[in-house]
């Protein structure tokens, strides 16, 4: 083997990645916006190599579910930070369902800073910034995803592409193991629909959204460790080691890594923010948009790193694991932290753009699983949900920001509302079409939870 190829090389080089930020954090030296972003950057770039590594590492001894599952926390925890930011923000400033109401939209989005107007603003961008997030994970992430295994599947022979006759027509087939994050994703999907008719996300939401987390971890982690998929590379070498080694080595690749996409993912969001804020770029789009797209690189960056090697199971598997956590963890903790920083147990409030926001978010999500629900993506499904993302935004930024039109405002709300019914109109026709295959996966996952209560599974119809 070549020096340059061996896995200690591998993962020194992923080490030295991080090592500028090491130094610009632990000293606490303050650079350009620039500056900033390129060293933070290439931190979060070594640190998902080795996020990636840390969790197939961890299969030898662990359900595979699990160790995507601790990958996928790791992975968007920066997310949760920058949400936690402005709920914190908006509790500590007195924002309430009542003290909201008494402000125009005009007053709440030009508050001075430290009044209980701008408290209101920090509510909602943290519902906004929570939205963007999880849109761009399916319109960019799951799309992009699905694209690039395609493409790769050219070089790799990945066996979970099936090529098929006709223009995209390519799909990505997935184990039929993941039904249960699918049928928990689906139940917290129809879930959040209801989250804005209380006005606000309040402890409602925290205890049922969190305790749907706490299940399905509970249900994954009591599942058999599967044999090993052939492993190359970094985890193959990790792997052959003894277990207590193993075990000290996923735990530090784990502590290690997200350490560095924690600290290192904020400054780079920001760094983002404020480079396009002096191009003229709107705050607002900016936390919606471009600073979850820098949040969510660490876990694109992974998945990538494991469709590479062929896995694209695994990759779909740490996406909706992604998904899954902050369709319910995300939200339940928005509220707690809020209440924390409002001193007594509150609801999160948020205007009538942000009950639009949740509802195209959870929309999308559900057109979303109606085209995973038979355990594949076509390319052509993939192409549908990328247009469909991009072009709403790009609309949205036109009606907003660049066509002179009257109250642009409730036009983009209006907009918000017909691609919400667009998506539930084409995510109803798929499903029932698929009705099949959605009751194929939530037998499967309703066998995953008596397996892990020690009940015998039933029959699964149209098993192979």
């Amino acid at each position: 083997m070549s020096r340059l190829r061996h896995p200690l090389v591998q993962v020194a080089v992923a080490f030295s990645l991080t090592a500028p930020w090491v130094f610009v954090y632990a000293s606490g030296t303050h650079l350009g916006n620039g500056v900033t972003v390129l060293v933070s950057g290439l931190a979060v770039l070594g640190a998902s190599f080795l996020l990636a590594w840390g969790a197939e590492t961890a299969e030898k001894d662990v359900p595979r579910a699990f160790a995507i599952a601790v990958l996928a926390v790791l992975a968007v925890a920066p997310e949760y930070a920058v949400d936690a930011l402005y709920a914190w923000n908006a509790g500590a400033g007195g924002a309430s369902t009542d003290a909201c109401a008494q402000f125009t939209a005009a007053q709440i989005e030009n508050a001075a800073e430290g009044t209980t107007a701008a408290a209101c603003h920090d509510a909602n961008l943290a519902v906004a910034n929570m939205t963007g997030a999880n849109r761009i994970l399916i319109g960019l992430g799951w799309a992009g995803i699905a694209f690039y295994t395609v493409w790769q599947a050219t070089k790799t022979n990945d066996p979970a592409v099936e090529k098929r006759p006709g223009r995209l027509a390519d799909a990505v087939t997935i184990d039929r193991s993941l039904s249960t994050e699918i049928a928990f994703l689906f139940v917290a999907t129809v879930f959040a629909f209801a989250v804005p008719l209380a006005g606000g996300i309040g402890v409602i939401d925290t205890i049922l959204l969190v305790g749907l987390y706490v299940a399905y971890i509970g249900i994954i982690i009591r599942g058999d460790v599967e044999e090993a998929e052939e492993h190359v590379g970094v985890p193959a070498y990790f792997q052959r080691k003894r277990r207590p080694i193993r075990i000290a080595v996923v735990l530090g690749l784990f502590a290690y890594s997200g350490l560095m996409i924690f600290t290192a993912v904020e400054p780079f969001a920001h760094g983002l923010e404020e480079i396009g804020l002096q191009y003229g770029v709107p705050e607002f789009f900016m936390i919606q948009w471009i600073a979850p797209l820098a949040s969510e690189s660490p876990e694109l960056i992974v998945v990538a790193v494991l469709v590479n090697k062929a896995r694209s199971t695994a990759g779909f598997n740490a996406l909706i694991s992604s998904k899954l956590n902050q369709w319910t963890l995300l939200i339940g903790t928005i509220a707690v932290v809020y209440s924390i920083a409002f001193g007594a147990v509150g609801t999160l409030p948020f205007d009538e753009k942000q009950t639009a926001e949740i509802w195209i978010t959870a929309a999308q999500s559900f057109f979303a699983l109606s085209i995973l629900i038979n355990f594949e993506i076509s390319t052509r499904e993939a192409l549908a949900l990328f247009v469909l993302f991009i072009s709403q935004v790009a609309t949205e930024f036109l009606l907003l920001r660049v066509l002179s039109i009257a109250n642009p405002e409730a036009l983009s709300i209006d907009l918000l509302y017909a691609y919400t019914a667009l998506y539930l109109l084409l995510g109803t026709a798929i499903l029932y079409r698929r009705r099949g295959a959605l009751s194929e996966v939530f037998t499967r996952a309703g066998n995953a939870a008596r397996t892990a209560v020690g009940r015998e599974p039933v029959a699964v119809e149209g098993a192979d």
